[in-house]
């Protein structure tokens, strides 16, 4: 199997700070990245201790998201201090992977 390295990166936010859209069209429009996904949490809680959650009758649109995405170990790293102005301290992970490519 051949494999190429990667580094994939976590991003943790909520719905009501409002940088998903503009976050995807970055990645999606300017910076062309490998992949991309959106895990939309029932539950969870950060720094703040706030929990986020929902409920059958609940409507509250402020739940955990998470980005996920990947690329090659330098478009990350430029992506990364692109990135580090508009996202919270603490709220970014990243680490090297392997992508199967055949």
């Amino acid at each position: 199997m051949n494999q190429l390295e990667v580094t994939m990166v976590r991003i943790y936010s909520t719905e009501g700070e409002g940088i998903l859209a503009s976050l995807l069209k970055r990645l999606h429009d300017w910076e062309k990245v490998q992949g991309v996904t959106v895990f939309r949490g029932i539950s969870g809680f950060g720094h703040s201790g706030v929990v986020h959650t929902s409920v059958a009758v609940d409507l509250m649109l402020d739940l955990p998201v998470v980005v996920e995405f990947f690329d090659e170990p330098a478009k990350v790293a430029s992506i990364l201090e692109h990135l580090s102005s508009s996202i919270k301290p603490g709220h970014m992970v990243f680490w090297n992977a392997f992508v199967n490519t055949e």
